[in-house]
């Protein structure tokens, strides 16, 4: 028998030992690299005419608000919000879906749009988009391209109790000679 000029190497036999030194040396690597990060970027704009540009206006808050909404004792809660510039006057406005917080059931929502005067610090309803008397709620709303985007849930008869409404609706409100005009937004399915 004829013995190999190459002696058997020991790292073609793995062994636990092996598996056990090689998590070692990794969980090294990834200690050190955590501990040895890059300095953080810092940009500075160039000054001079280009850079000077006004900045954006912050939209309003629903803090404080008075929304037209009745709730007897409990108090009325934003459920969602968005923004954008709905009007074109390089303002953001904030749309808020409101509802009074109930204990119990699901209560119908609102849905208003508030402004702020560059002037002033407080916000206010400038329109209804949703009248709670109409007893939807609104699943999602959105700001796109000057517009307001929402799905509303309703009843198809005063019959139908609160707990499962049965008629699902997209609408979009366009500001449009200074009145907010609702319509049904392209592709958009009833049920």
């Amino acid at each position: 028998m004829q013995q190999s000029a190459v002696p058997e190497l020991a790292h073609t036999h793995t062994r636990p030992i092996h598996w056990l030194a090689t998590a070692t040396a990794l969980a090294g690597v990834v200690a050190l690299s955590s501990l040895l990060q890059p300095d953080s970027a810092t940009a500075a704009q160039a000054s001079g005419p280009e850079s000077k540009t006004a900045p954006a206006a912050a939209p309003p808050t629903t803090t404080g608000v008075d929304f037209p909404l009745q709730c007897g004792p409990v108090k009325a809660v934003v459920q969602r919000k968005a923004t954008g510039d709905l009007d074109g006057d390089g303002r953001p406005e904030t749309v808020a879906v409101v509802h009074c917080d109930a204990p119990m059931g699901t209560p119908p929502d609102g849905v208003y749009v508030l402004t702020q005067a560059e002037d002033t610090t407080q916000p206010r309803v400038v329109a209804t988009l949703v009248d709670p008397k109409d007893r939807k709620t609104v699943t999602t709303v959105a700001v796109r391209d000057g517009a307001v985007f929402a799905s509303l849930l309703g009843y198809s008869t005063a019959d139908v109790p609160s707990c499962c409404p049965d008629v699902k609706a997209d609408a979009k409100w366009q500001w449009k000679n200074g009145a907010f005009l609702r319509s049904t937004p392209a592709g958009a399915h009833s049920v």
